[in-house]
């Protein structure tokens, strides 16, 4: 109850980004029982149906991911005096942000089983005029344990990965904490050699899955299913791989910055960039990785039709749309960290165009070390496939 009344007095943003989630799940939702409406209706497809199911865990982690994110950034889970004293503490709330977690998702796993039977035509007629009703498996029974078990995978998976999130979040610091550490060259992370590892591991099985494949090795459109799971084993290696170096590469992108004699808006852009590797480091890796698989795609079928059917594109705008929510939710994060040292700047005579300008700096150099770095990726992974 506590839950539903602070999600009811929330900020319009809090809200939408609830809003969001609710439609990333019933999106995720609606994916895992059509699978499961295929596999009911073609027994004789088995192999088909568990390929299309693990197909199914790429936007699953990206909807987690971005579950994540907005219990992170929500503020009824941020620890306050008030709070404290009406008994609520770390871990009610992190109780209270996994309750609200698995509200939002549990809505979109019931708009997802009401539309998925209204296009088999168990609910009101057939729509469309049956075309959906073969390839959702209608006119067979569907099972009722396991569409209940696939709907409720993303509020039970959400709302766990943000109570572990939120548990292990540190406490907020002091003003004079956050200003010493803004002065202190923070530890480097330790995860770009593995990450680097990883996506080059990534790539090189992409490369021996489209060994002595007849035509193209990555025929996505129309069926989920007619793609290899080697290049699905090798593209997710490759995501992995990015997301342990994003840190490490944000680190270096700080250092990059304070470079050769830096002014204040350098030296304060690099400083927070270093300060916040770890936290929009990995959502910006994992962008890397969706935006270098969609150019990749893109290379490989420019000269030939795309009849990409609608579970491949559904599947391809949560991924590609839940990263980059995510990467945003991330940098409002960040920002709201970061709000008290902008302010006891400012109070000591800091001007607000040296704060724009370090904010326009880091904003520059991320996108020219990532931007080529996508582009360099998306090459290599698109390059065997089109060879």
């Amino acid at each position: 109850m506590l839950a539903l009344r602070l999600t009811r007095g929330s900020h319009p943003l809090v809200l939408m980004r609830r809003l969001l989630l609710a439609a990333a799940s019933a999106g995720v939702g609606f994916l895992l029982l059509c699978t499961l409406g295929y596999a009911s209706g073609h027994p004789a497809h088995a192999s088909g149906s568990l390929l299309r199911l693990l197909w199914c865990a790429v936007p699953l982690a990206a909807t987690v991911q971005f579950a994540v994110a907005v219990a992170r950034t929500d503020p009824s889970t941020r620890p306050r005096p008030g709070l404290f004293a009406a008994g609520l503490g770390p871990v009610r709330l992190t109780v209270l942000a996994a309750v609200s977690t698995a509200v939002s998702t549990t809505l979109g796993s019931m708009v997802a089983l009401l539309f998925f039977l209204h296009l088999r035509g168990d609910l009101t007629g057939l729509p469309f005029d049956g075309g959906a009703a073969e390839f959702l498996g209608g006119g067979t029974p569907l099972p009722l344990a396991a569409a209940l078990t696939l709907l409720a995978l993303v509020p039970l998976v959400s709302s766990a990965a943000g109570g572990l999130a939120l548990r292990s979040r540190p406490a907020a610091p002091s003003e004079a904490q956050e200003a010493e550490d803004l002065l202190t060259p923070a530890p480097a992370p330790t995860g770009l050699p593995w990450g680097v590892a990883l996506t080059a591991a990534g790539l090189a099985v992409e490369a021996y899955a489209s060994r002595g494949s007849a035509g193209s090795p990555l025929p996505l459109p129309g069926r989920l299913d007619s793609t290899p799971a080697s290049v699905l084993a090798g593209w997710t290696l490759t995501a992995i791989g990015l997301a342990m170096a994003g840190p490490g590469l944000t680190h270096l992108c700080g250092r990059l910055l304070q470079a050769v004699r830096p002014g204040a808006a350098r030296l304060l852009a690099g400083r927070v960039l270093m300060d916040e590797a770890s936290r929009i480091g990995r959502p910006l890796g994992v962008v890397c990785a969706v935006v270098s698989g969609v150019v990749a795609a893109s290379v490989l079928y420019t000269d030939g039709p795309r009849p990409f059917g609608p579970l491949t594109a559904l599947g391809a705008v949560l991924v590609v749309g839940c990263t980059t929510a995510t990467l945003l939710t991330s940098a409002l994060e960040a920002k709201q960290a970061r709000a008290r040292t902008a302010e006891a700047l400012v109070r000591v005579g800091a001007p607000m165009s040296a704060l724009r300008i370090a904010t326009v700096l880091r904003a520059t150099v991320l996108l020219a070390v990532f931007a080529p770095l996508t582009w360099v990726i998306a090459e290599l992974a698109a390059l065997p496939l089109t060879g």
